[in-house]
Parts: C-alpha cells; sequence; structure tokens
C-alpha cells in the first residue's frame, strides 16, 4: 500500500496516487499490450505528453518490452514530430494529442497510436504473460533523446540500460535520495533532467514521487502537503519561488534543492540561501551522460561556475589533460556515457572512453568549474569573451531578472558582444557603470537590449539560438531599409 507516484490536487483537479504494486502489476500490462501490437525488443516507441502518471507507467512499460523509449516535447511541430518518428523508425506512439484535428504527415499506415491517458493505457493493457523477446542485455538500447536539429537535421543520443543505471548508481552512492524521501518530478519528463535524473532515480532509490506538469502557481502548496523532501529545480524555477509570498511555509519539509539544466546565477542561489536557510546545490550534466557528470552534493560551493566534484564512477579532464587548471574544453569518461547518436552510433566516446562534451571549464583541487559553451565563445580583437562571466555581472544587480550575452558577427574574424536583459526598473546607463567597474573594456557589451522576457527551452535554458536569429533578423530588416550611400557619404 506503500505509495509510488501522486499527483496532487490543483485547482479543481482531485488528487491521484499508485501504490508500488498496482504500478508493478500496471507496467506489466501494459507492456504486454505493446507485445500484442507486434512489438519486439530494440523496436522504437514515441512517447509524447504531459508530466503524468500514465506517462511513468508508459515510460517503464516500454522498457519492460523491450523497446526503446523516444521522448518528444508535446510543443513539438507536426513536422517536428514526422522527422523524430521517421528518423527513429518508430512503430507506436503513446500520446496525449490524439484529439489534434491535424496529425503528422506521412506516417506508414501500420503506425499506430495510443492514447495516453487511464482509458488508453487500460485498454492497451494485456492478462497475457509477457513473452521474453530477448536476453537481459545492459547494452541494449532504452531510450532515443534528441538534443537537437528535430525539425531540419535531426540528432538523437543512443541510452543505453547501461548509461541510466550508472547515472542512477553514482547518484545513489551519494544517498542524495531514499525510499523514505519524496522527490518533485516538476521538471518535464521528455528532458534527461527529468526523466533519469529525477525518475530514474528515485524508483531506483523505491522514493515516493510527486508528479506535476509545469510549474504551477500552487506548486508550493502541493510541495507542502506533499511533504516534498526532495526539491530538482532549475534557474527560472527558483526565481519564480522567490517571488512567492508563500516561499517561507512553503518548503518547511524540504531539506535538498538542486538546481542543473542551465547556469545558476551566484546572486539567485545566494538570495533562495537567505530566505530559505536552503543551500541550493548545483549539478552539471549533458543528455550524452544520461545526464550527469559533476554535483556539489557533499562538498562546499565555491562560487561562480562551480559545479562540485565528478561523481563516482565519472572521469573529467580538461583538454588534453596536461594543464586541468588552464580553460579548456571539458572531456568525460564513465559507465554513464551514451553510445553515439542513431543510428550508427556515431560521434560517441573514442577507442579510451573519453568523449569531448563542447562545454569549456576547468579543474581546481578536484573541483570543476564551467565557463561556458565552446559553440558560445565569443572572439573580440583576438581576445575570448564567455558570455557566462558577462552575464553573471549584469544578473549582480538587483533589478535585473535575467540576462544573456551572444556574439554578432561584425566580420569573418571579429564579433561584437551583444546583452539582452530582462528587468523594468534599471537602465542602460546603471548597467554600463557597472559593468565597467567589473569587466575589462572588451568583454563589455556593444549593444543591450531589453527584452520583456527571453526565449527558453523545456526546462528554462535560455535559447541562444533564437537571439541570434532574432538579431539576424533585425539586421537583414536595417540593412534593407536602409538608404544607399552617396559619394562622398561616410
Amino acid at each position: 500500500a506503500v505509495e509510488a507516484l501522486v499527483m496532487p490536487a490543483i485547482g479543481n483537479d482531485s488528487r491521484r496516487s499508485m501504490t508500488w504494486a498496482a504500478l508493478d502489476r500496471q507496467v506489466t500490462a501494459v507492456a504486454a499490450g505493446l507485445a500484442d501490437l507486434g512489438l519486439v525488443a530494440g523496436h522504437r516507441v514515441a512517447l509524447m505528453g504531459a508530466n503524468t502518471i500514465e506517462y511513468v507507467v508508459a515510460y517503464f512499460a516500454a522498457l519492460r518490452a523491450g523497446c526503446v523509449v523516444v521522448p518528444m516535447n508535446p510543443m513539438s511541430t507536426l513536422d517536428e514530430v514526422a522527422v523524430m518518428v521517421h528518423h527513429s523508425g518508430a512503430r507506436v506512439m503513446i500520446t496525449d494529442r490524439l484529439d489534434d484535428p491535424d496529425q503528422p504527415a506521412g506516417l506508414t499506415a501500420d503506425f499506430r497510436t495510443v492514447e495516453l491517458t487511464p482509458d488508453g493505457l487500460a485498454g492497451l493493457a494485456s492478462a497475457v504473460e509477457l513473452p521474453v523477446s530477448s536476453p537481459r542485455d545492459s547494452e541494449a538500447l532504452a531510450v532515443l533523446l534528441y538534443t537537437a536539429g528535430t525539425s531540419g537535421d535531426p540528432k538523437a543520443a543512443m541510452l543505453s540500460h547501461r548509461a541510466l543505471l550508472a547515472h542512477c548508481a553514482q547518484i545513489g552512492s551519494l544517498a542524495v535520495v531514499g525510499a523514505c524521501d519524496t522527490a518533485l518530478a516538476v521538471l518535464p519528463l521528455f528532458h534527461v533532467f527529468g526523466l533519469n535524473a529525477v525518475l530514474g532515480v528515485a524508483a531506483a532509490a523505491g522514493a515516493r514521487l510527486v508528479v506535476m506538469d509545469g510549474f504551477v502557481d500552487d506548486v508550493l502548496e502541493a510541495i507542502r502537503a506533499e511533504r516534498v523532501t526532495n526539491l530538482p529545480l532549475v534557474p527560472s524555477a527558483i526565481y519564480r519561488l522567490l517571488h512567492d509570498d508563500r516561499l517561507a511555509t512553503g518548503l518547511s519539509g524540504v531539506r535538498t534543492v538542486l538546481s542543473g539544466a542551465a547556469s545558476l546565477p551566484v546572486t539567485l542561489g545566494g538570495e533562495f540561501t537567505s530566505r530559505t536557510g536552503l543551500r541550493v546545490e548545483q549539478g552539471y550534466g549533458l543528455t550524452e551522460a544520461a545526464p550527469g557528470v559533476s554535483t556539489t552534493i557533499g562538498g562546499e560551493i565555491l562560487g561562480a561556475g562551480h559545479v562540485g566534484r565528478p561523481l563516482p564512477g565519472v572521469e573529467v579532464r580538461i583538454g588534453d589533460g596536461e594543464d586541468d587548471s588552464e580553460p579548456a574544453e571539458i572531456w568525460i569518461r564513465g559507465n554513464n556515457l551514451f553510445s553515439g547518436y542513431w543510428p550508427d552510433g556515431a560521434g560517441g566516446v573514442d577507442d579510451d572512453g573519453w568523449f569531448a562534451t563542447g562545454d569549456i571549464g576547468y579543474l581546481l583541487d578536484g573541483e570543476l568549474f564551467l565557463v561556458d559553451r565552446t559553440r558560445e565563445l565569443i572572439i573580440v580583437s583576438g581576445f575570448h569573451v564567455y558570455p557566462v562571466e558577462v552575464e553573471e555581472v549584469i544578473t549582480e544587480l538587483p533589478s535585473v531578472e535575467a540576462a544573456a550575452v551572444v556574439g554578432q558577427p561584425e566580420s569573418a574574424t571579429q564579433e561584437l558582444v551583444v546583452a539582452f536583459m530582462v528587468g523594468t526598473q534599471v537602465t542602460e546607463a546603471a548597467i554600463r557603470d557597472h559593468l565597467s567597474t567589473r569587466l575589462a573594456r572588451f568583454k563589455q557589451p556593444a549593444e543591450i537590449h531589453f527584452v520583456d522576457e527571453l526565449p527558453r527551452g523545456a526546462t528554462g535554458k535560455i535559447r541562444k539560438g533564437a537571439l541570434r536569429e532574432l538579431l539576424g533578423a533585425e539586421r537583414e530588416l536595417l540593412g534593407a531599409e536602409r538608404e544607399p550611400l552617396e559619394a562622398g557619404d561616410k
């Protein structure tokens, strides 16, 4: 009778829950139903929907059937869905979008859809004993997670059972989540953070999981009512909590707060701690690591860019390993790493098991500091500018809600530093005065744009590609409207 999953009462919705025993029975029944559809080990099953108890059941059922789960963002366009379905070769989609009058084009006639609802899963479930279609193999694929290019150049990380379980074991060795804990699953389950760092870790520990679809207004009431102890969040959610009047009483039972998926400004973490008395742990990871690389849990928090020590079983080296204290690309090695990109495993680990993350960082006394993504590096007059450093300084101003810095090409070899920021009680002059005392001149933004909000992905991570596209479109428009220069004009 021990609860495994809970969906708290929000608004007019009644509370729902499922015990571990009921979860196990339904997972087995739905897995048998997938086998009845003709699926065998290795076949791909697309899964797209909101965070619900049914999502968790469908995920584990597909894995129990030996299938490969392909989580998809419910906000994807129909064209993006069609591309992912075709690219992955999915034969079945379990989704809560069946009431959409439009459906992805070009699907084969034998492509099946199942409604991601209690009735839909009940209709799929079978009482027939689940056939064993293949022997247990830890290297078998479990999940295909799309990381980029879903509309044009799809890229899906191949995560094996070995990789997913290795991350759960690495976190388990830190005793962060136990059978007596209640964790909050408010992060989207189609993202690797929510799927394995939250759901996978909680299930491996036998913890109780409170499932919520998005960061709703009543989240603090749900955290209090369900006695949540472990709170995995993203920086944008931490910011929203700080502006909720119920913060002081809503987190009374929480003992662990973990921020991930995006860089946490030092001032934001500090303010949260001073208001709640709860330390904000930080983690660094990526889809290809299923997802963990390092965490501050069990150690000190050392300021800007610090993301803790490598997880047990994860090795980290900087660049070629000659000088780990000099910022360079972060390389990682461990059993939690993926098997390359679908379908042929290209782009995976090298012959020695190392994978280049595309992030820049350095190590000091075994502690990892994250600088930025290699593709975000800005070159100004031959000097390197790391956007995160500039963003950290801008967000030191209390009236700045969020900031994002990107590079804008000025010539073939030169870029401009361009800052976008959200904040209504601050002027550009105040920002520039602050930056002039904290940053070298070449690091200071050539342009500062005030916006109502920054474009964000599912976990709240800022979509800098969208900001660069906005700048490009703006410059094209200005170029089209500009009058041609007359002779002698300057």
